[in-house]
């Protein structure tokens, strides 16, 4: 895909109105957009949650993404989720649903079922990894197909992501998403390092050392605790680099996530070594 191409219409994820809307503006409607590599075969897929605090949703960090990954052959999903003054669950049951109607639109957009896989940044990272530790293997009788399906993600990318909101937080994610003063026990639940079992799937993180908005520990502690449930995963820390790098094109030395991430894709079987 190219930077002149086209850019797809947005699909509702709930085309006769999302569930918990405060009203009926575009904010109101979370949507999910499929970028498509041409492919003979069934692709990979990974929605694309940008991060902005979950008080808004970055573009950098969303439309140049889904081309990267379609220059891999994967299909790339920008999940336009909602945010404040919504609060959690809200954001995750959107990404819930994102995942699930692209199981469901497989066939349609020529995706493979069993490779969908999640990606955010900074606080779409927290986003990702709530999706990648709260999910469920849908509900066989639901009367809407998509709620049947699951929605566990087969791959999580969280990129340079908040992940906990204990001492190390970042303060303005929490509070958007649970409001000014969250109690112990909620705080602890989306603090996701707690959340993670042997379920959660392979994961590839990245983080620079020096990152003053949202601390390196994030990373560190879901890590560690990846390491504990025995779940795959890659952990880049790079000593420098500001909070928001998205692809980091002006930042060389850590521009090379995006090669370290298709490496790591190939080797859990998304795309197809080079």
């Amino acid at each position: 895909m190219t930077d002149n191409a086209k850019i797809p219409d947005p699909l509702p994820l709930w085309p006769q109105g999302a569930p918990s809307a405060l009203g009926a503006g575009p904010q109101d409607r979370p949507t999910l957009t499929p970028h498509l590599p041409a492919s003979a075969t069934p692709t990979a897929a990974i929605v694309v949650c940008p991060g902005g605090a979950y008080q808004g949703r970055a573009a950098h960090e969303s439309l140049p993404i889904a081309r990267w990954l379609c220059g891999l052959g994967v299909a790339g999903l920008v999940l336009d989720y909602r945010v404040a003054p919504y609060r959690h669950p809200t954001p995750l049951c959107d990404a819930q649903r994102a995942i699930r109607l692209a199981r469901a639109k497989a066939a349609e957009w020529n995706i493979d079922p069993r490779r969908v896989g999640i990606l955010g940044f900074s606080a779409g990272g927290h986003l990702a990894a709530s999706a990648a530790t709260i999910f469920d293997d849908g509900d066989p009788g639901a009367a809407d197909s998509v709620d049947r399906l699951s929605c566990r993600p087969d791959a999580l990318v969280a990129c340079y992501p908040v992940l906990t909101f204990g001492p190390h937080r970042h303060n303005g994610s929490m509070v958007n998403l649970l409001g000014p003063q969250p109690s112990e026990e909620m705080r602890n639940y989306l603090s996701l390092e707690n959340r993670v079992t042997p379920r959660t799937p392979p994961s590839f993180l990245w983080h620079t050392a020096d990152d003053d908005a949202v601390p390196v520990e994030n990373s560190l502690l879901f890590a560690q605790s990846l390491r504990r449930s025995a779940v795959p995963f890659a952990l880049h820390v790079f000593p420098h680099g500001k909070h928001g790098l998205g692809l980091a094109l002006n930042e060389p030395a850590v521009a090379v996530w995006t090669t370290l991430c298709a490496a790591w894709l190939a080797e859990i079987g998304f795309i197809s070594r080079p």
